[in-house]
């Protein structure tokens, strides 16, 4: 039967489906990320200055903004508008922003890698352990296999999926062609978005370099890399048919792994992954001479990584805690993602975030859930297929001399210290979500970035540098922008709820959270029209490095520094495949805040150092939400 459409000679699905339209049909005519006017990023710059500053800080900053946009800021931004021109195959951040990533230095968990935990399979004998793993790897492979086959449906923003998301526009937009089929998905009110990062979901990692780490990938490997107990196996998941190997052999292959019953590693490999990159540059560079170049390249090119944990979810605090940095010896933290199944059948991804963002790794877990959940390859009956998984199944060996001892024993230490030293708090409000702020014409996404300044406000009395991420993948090759939450009018709004309450009527309260919402719209479009004010003047700090002059004064002055210092920042997900997202702090006085607004409730984790205290913030944070929709079912608003 292997002529049928996407089947092996097993007769398993070798693919999610079949999209009519090529997977990469709109890539080429994707529009070009706009650099945005000077003084259009002056104006935004100075705004979102306004709230964070006193009157004579805000004259300072005014004048060396104004002077930088006349003087060198000018120069600066032309050689970009030039250098961009030139380069019209890309977008005038992908440069810096991987240069941001990989030039970093600290270790990737807790500073940059990120993670999403899948909702549990709705029929709860489908969550054992080992059942689970397979089917997640089975529908993985297949999200590969498809997206490589150009099969993959293409990711597209519909505004009016009544008329874009049908048979009949599909069937004439595959015939128009590459180079102009973004312009007939945009006459439907349709935004193709980039998928440039998508290939480097498989077999890819970051590589530790001195200065500058690496990003690899080998498409030709053909193996899975499983990870149990701080050991490491590899066996082939596609064989050379490129099939994908029958699911009932990759179950046999994984049991046969979950009841080796070999001791841990004296010195678990993975903690390596977790240290400061030039640190881990070096003891790599031993390895490599130690004679394991063949046992790395295994781990390096492995399709992805998967991590077997041998303990059961407690909590929801708990979850966060194992798929935002687990035990550090049953992890790879360089690998463009992990996916960690625990014993009680809990899954989540953690995924390294220098190659791509939330998006691409989102449609990922979102295909993969449905396809596990909906077509699982097997079921709690399926039999394991009687192979000799002991020849198949490699355990990988790894030589150490006392150097490399020394030097996982030192990261195991660091990484059990920065781990102690980060708190997860989690709250879900249920007195309202999304629907009854749509039907105040309100947008949810500000009500609870309102909150956000409210509880600060509460708990600090201050107004900080706050970052709200937003994808900019309606362009080629665009990656995020920052929307700055933290505006005049959320100050104005926390202070009469925080600061003085009686003092106003209902109505004008609620007249104060329209403003708020007005403006966060507002900037949130512009953000992800590419026209907010961060990614601009960061590409131009770095034009400025980069041609080695003196770097602009606007560029030293310390409100700069201030913004550019994230106390709160937030990244928000809805989707039915993950029921929780997170990440670290980003500042060591910093709260990294996961949120997700729901049609009835809210939900928020945060993460924070001693220097923060998370669970407060939070208890303010449902206060907050509490007065605002106490405030917002009183009567009729008017807009």
């Amino acid at each position: 039967a292997r002529w049928r459409r996407g089947y092996s000679s097993a007769g398993t699905a070798e693919y999610l489906h079949r999209s009519i339209v090529p997977t990469m049909h709109y890539q080429k005519s994707l529009p070009r990320l706009p650099v945005p006017k000077l003084e259009d990023t002056i104006r935004r710059y100075l705004n979102a200055q306004k709230p964070l500053l006193n009157d004579d800080q805000f004259r300072k900053t005014e004048e060396l903004a104004h002077h930088f946009e006349k003087g060198i800021g000018r120069e600066l931004h032309e050689q970009l508008v030039a250098q961009d021109n030139q380069n019209k195959h890309t977008s005038y951040i992908t440069g810096p922003w991987f240069d941001m990533y990989l030039k970093a230095r600290e270790p990737v968990v807790l500073n940059f890698n990120a993670f999403m935990s899948f909702t549990r399979d709705p029929k709860s004998e489908y969550n054992d352990q080992l059942i689970r793993a397979t089917n997640l790897t089975v529908s993985a492979l297949r999200f590969m296999k498809t997206f490589r086959a150009g099969y993959l449906e293409p990711e597209v923003f519909h505004l009016n999926p009544k008329k874009s998301d049908t048979q009949i526009f599909k069937k004439i937009i595959r015939f128009v062609p590459s180079s102009l089929s973004w312009f007939g998905a945009y006459m439907v009110n349709a935004y193709p978005l980039d998928m440039s990062q998508y290939f480097r979901l498989f077999n890819s990692t970051r590589l530790p370099k001195l200065n500058r780490d690496e990003l690899y990938t080998e498409e030709k490997a053909k193996h899975l890399l499983v990870l149990r107990n701080g050991n490491f196996y590899v066996f082939d998941v596609i064989d050379r048919d490129r099939n994908m190997l029958k699911p009932s052999e990759i179950q046999a292959h994984l049991k046969y792994i979950l009841s080796d019953n070999s001791p841990a590693p004296a010195f678990p490999l993975g903690y390596l992954s977790s240290e400061n990159r030039d640190t881990w540059a070096l003891l790599r560079k031993n390895l490599l001479d130690n004679g394991n170049e063949e046992a790395l390249q295994k781990v390096d090119s492995a399709v992805f990584c998967l991590s077997l944990d041998d303990f059961p979810i407690k909590d929801f605090v708990h979850l966060s805690h194992t798929m935002l940095h687990g035990d550090g010896a049953n992890r790879w933290y360089d690998k463009s993602f992990n996916l960690i199944i625990t014993k009680d059948g809990t899954a989540g991804v953690n995924f390294e975030h220098s190659w791509g963002d939330g998006v691409a790794v989102l449609r990922f877990q979102n295909e993969v859930f449905q396809d596990s959940t909906k077509a699982p390859a097997i079921s709690p009956q399926s039999q394991p297929a009687s192979v000799d998984s002991s020849r198949a199944v490699q355990k990988l060996d790894f030589k150490l001399n006392d150097a490399l001892k020394a030097g996982i024993t030192k990261a195991k230490q660091k990484f059990d210290a920065s781990v102690e030293a980060v708190s997860l708090n989690m709250i879900q409000f249920h007195e309202g979500g999304k629907d009854l702020l749509k039907q105040k014409k309100l947008s949810p996404d500000s009500v609870v970035q309102l909150a956000f300044q409210m509880a600060f406000l509460q708990q600090y009395n201050q107004t900080v540098a706050t970052y709200e991420s937003c994808s900019t993948a309606a362009f080629k090759h665009g990656r995020t922008e920052a929307v700055r939450p933290a505006s005049i009018h959320t100050k104005k709004c926390s202070e009469a709820f925080v600061r003085e309450p009686s003092k106003h009527s209902t109505e004008e309260l609620q007249k104060l959270i329209v403003e708020c919402s007005k403006y966060h719209t507002r900037l949130t479009k512009e953000a992800a029209m590419g026209q907010g004010f961060d990614r601009h003047l960061f590409a131009l700090r770095c034009l400025a490095l980069s041609k080695g002059i003196a770097l602009p004064d606007f560029y030293q002055d310390q409100a700069y520094a201030r913004l550019n210092h994230n106390i709160i920042s937030t990244s928000t997900l809805v989707s039915p495949a993950i029921q929780l997202g997170g990440f670290g702090p980003v500042v060591s006085d910093g709260l990294g805040v996961g949120y997700q607004v729901h049609d009835d409730w809210i939900g928020c984790n945060v993460s924070s150092y001693p220097t923060r205290n998370g669970k407060e913030f939070l208890q303010c944070t449902y206060k907050s939400l509490e007065d605002i929709f106490n405030v917002l079912k009183s009567e009729k608003i008017s807009h």
